[in-house]
């Protein structure tokens, strides 16, 4: 099939699976053993009867056969649902690994909707795979073997016809194969676009609520739904068609071998035994292959966002070795934007950027909105790589430092706070989760929080909702500065905390603010003439350039 069976990644990216795919493979080759005895115990107990007489050996042997490959198959269904489940688990913490590494940046141009399609839906679909098609590909090839050997040393000429007639039912199903995986990748490229606008869809239903678009919308989703149905009755069809022609191949393969070890049992020239032997082996033979070539649809859209995670979630390849992450500097020391810049698909958002920010120092940054001055905190973060020039802090380059260590060395406060589903608590103690109950009351203060918490019903173990509803604006952003106080770092980015924030919220954020920033390094990103007050220097970026300011008229922050 165009689409490879097993891919050798897995055993390289998911190591802790070999033991259990080394276990199948051993169960396979022991189903295999048993097949033969059984059918060669239930042969020669046939045969005996015939002749009026019970063969006990051969008896003992039958039914020790069966419950042995019932043991064996549980066996089998078992250590598949483990290699399953490790799999999957897995490949979901690569994928969480390499949203970590390459960043918000990267998450919205893959777009969340199809990451959380792959990482959901998109893996489960693995289940198939390894509980179905996985184990009937070991005994396809284990199985067939086994038979032949055995009816080999029974008749040579029947297992002549086997080994020629093999052969047909893979290439038959290579041919439905190249058919079937371009209707699966259709079927999930819906799938996955369906998963992002409705994501979309359910994050704006407020805006389309108010411009009377809701109903439109669900129009479009109701298209796409359909669309995905069409595509997956096509896969479908394929599927059952790719079952028929698979069952009559094996069935007239059969009849090949019965017809003439039936002719010539009539005129002599086999015995009674040997016949039974040859014809309760031979569907065995092909089975097997029967049972994978039909699973193997049942388990495309897995394989299909199996290749895409592999993909997605690959470590970036390095044109020298790896070097060992240096220690990261404080975030107190002196920092230098060196010939900085940077370069996306379709735009240039800092174009050779070159300044220092001393310590201590509080430096505004102002500009039009699409102008990079997010761009500016990106790079500090560690969230967007300089396509060119390197960004230093007391001299050592931000590319070689651990990302992890160095960003506990820094607070941020972004223009959307995200506060998660849990408790006030939690989310203020994101980036200092072992922090005393004495800091975190004191953090409350800070962020002039109290009022907040005395309203709720709770205190600080009120449970938030998603995105933390149940607060407002200017309390989400409050919640954000007691993330920041509590993690007590050396250098704080802000990126634009007042935004949004109407004259009463943003008086109090901006007290707020001062307290944060007092006796340490910051930045702020700002568009309201408030938060430059006590800035010490202005820098104004525009066009991906950044001037230095001696003074902002009025009115022309931005």
């Amino acid at each position: 099939m165009n689409r490879r069976p097993f891919d050798p990644q897995l055993l390289r990216r998911v190591p802790a699976a070999r033991r259990d795919l080394a276990v199948l493979a051993v169960l396979g080759g022991l189903t295999a053993l048993l097949v033969v005895a059984q059918a060669t115990a239930l042969a020669t107990l046939l045969a005996t009867a015939i002749d009026g007489r019970l063969h006990q050996a051969a008896l003992a042997g039958f039914g020790a056969a069966v419950a042995a490959r019932a043991l064996v198959s549980w066996a089998q269904g078992t250590v598949a649902a483990r290699v399953a489940a490790t799999v999957k688990a897995a490949l979901r913490a690569d994928l969480l690994r390499a949203v970590g590494r390459h960043g918000p940046t990267w998450v919205a141009g893959q777009r969340a909707g199809q990451l959380a399609t792959l990482a959901g839906r998109g893996l489960d679909a693995l289940d198939p795979y390894f509980t179905g098609y996985l184990p009937q590909l070991v005994l396809s090839v284990t199985v067939p073997l086994a038979v032949l050997g055995r009816i080999v040393l029974a008749d040579w000429s029947s297992a002549l016809i086997i080994a020629l007639t093999i052969p047909l039912i893979p290439v038959f199903g290579a041919l439905l194969g190249w058919q079937a995986q371009a209707a699966t990748e259709r079927q999930w490229r819906r799938l996955s676009l369906l998963g992002g606008h409705f994501l979309d869809m359910v994050a704006g239903l407020p805006t389309l609520r108010a411009f009377g678009r809701a109903r439109a919308q669900v129009d479009v989703v109701r298209r796409m739904a359909d669309g995905h149905r069409q595509a997956t009755m096509k896969t479908l069809r394929i599927a059952f068609l790719s079952a028929l022609v698979l069952e009559l191949v094996a069935t007239l393969s059969v009849a090949l071998v019965a017809v003439p070890v039936g002719i010539r049992l009539l005129g002599g020239g086999i015995t009674l035994s040997t016949a039974l032997l040859v014809l309760l082996l031979t569907p065995e033979a092909y089975l097997p292959l029967r049972a994978a070539g039909s699973r193997f649809h049942a388990s495309m859209e897995g394989l299909t966002a199996l290749d895409e995670a592999l993909t997605l979630s690959a470590p970036p390849a390095a044109a020298a070795p790896a070097r060992e992450p240096v220690p990261p500097p404080g975030g107190d020391g002196e920092i230098r934007f060196e010939g900085v810049t940077v370069a996306y698909e379709r735009t240039t958002a800092l174009r050779d950027v070159t300044l220092t920010i001393r310590p201590g120092e509080r430096v505004a940054i102002i500009g039009p909105s699409g102008a990079g001055k997010t761009t500016l905190l990106g790079l500090l973060l560690g969230f967007v790589t300089p396509t060119a020039g390197r960004v230093t802090v007391a001299g050592v380059d931000l590319a070689d430092v651990d990302l992890d260590a160095w960003r506990r060395q820094v607070a941020w406060v972004p223009q959307r706070a995200h506060l998660f589903a849990g408790s006030l608590a939690d989310n203020i103690r994101l980036g200092a989760p072992n922090a005393a109950d004495a800091a975190l009351a004191g953090a409350v203060t800070d962020a002039a929080l109290d009022e907040v918490v005395a309203g709720l019903p709770e205190g600080l173990a009120t449970p938030l909702g998603e995105r933390g509803h149940g607060l407002s604006s200017g309390q989400r952003q409050r919640v954000a500065l007691a993330r920041a106080f509590l993690r007590d770092a050396p250098l704080v980015l802000l990126d634009e905390p007042t935004a949004r924030l109407d004259t009463a919220s943003e008086a109090v954020v901006l007290a707020a603010t001062r307290r944060l920033v007092a006796g340490r390094t910051a930045l702020l990103v700002a568009h309201r003439p408030a938060l430059l007050t006590d800035a010490d220097r202005i820098l104004r970026v525009e066009d991906g350039r950044v001037t230095e300011l001696s003074r902002v008229p009025a009115g022309k922050v931005t």
